[in-house]
């Protein structure tokens, strides 16, 4: 059964992130996210699981990414948060976007799902 630990929920951000730079994050969170799952994004929007599968496919990749200070919140046996720093380049962009994340993760069926991802930007 999948463990809602540190190591485990830090390797599906990172492969999330690699799906964004990859410009399959559509695919990737489709497969992820709780069927009730929310993206509530640093600009304020918020998008449900169906509209990250239907829209992030085939959008601007990020050129790199970079995930620091990461820590895990257990709220339950079957629900935790993971917080973390990220900064990520694209070469569209004129300065790094930089943010605080939030991923709320859920076990359904032995298996980690995320419900609520929220990013809070730190102005650089």
């Amino acid at each position: 059964m999948a463990q809602l630990e540190l190591d485990r929920l830090l390797a599906l951000e990172h492969a999330g992130w690699r799906s964004l730079c990859e410009s399959l994050g559509g695919t990737f969170y489709g497969e992820l996210m709780t069927r009730d799952g929310l993206f509530v994004l640093v600009n304020g929007a918020t998008m449900t699981r169906d509209e990250i599968a239907a829209t992030l496919d085939g959008m601007p990749g990020w050129d790199s990414f970079e995930i620091t200070d990461a820590r895990l919140i257990p709220m339950s046996e079957d629900v935790a948060a993971l917080v973390y720093r990220a900064s990520a380049t694209r070469g569209d962009l004129p300065k790094p976007f930089v943010g605080l994340m939030s991923s709320i993760y859920r076990r359904i069926d032995g298996q980690p799902r995320l419900a609520l991802y929220q990013q809070t930007g730190i102005p650089e």
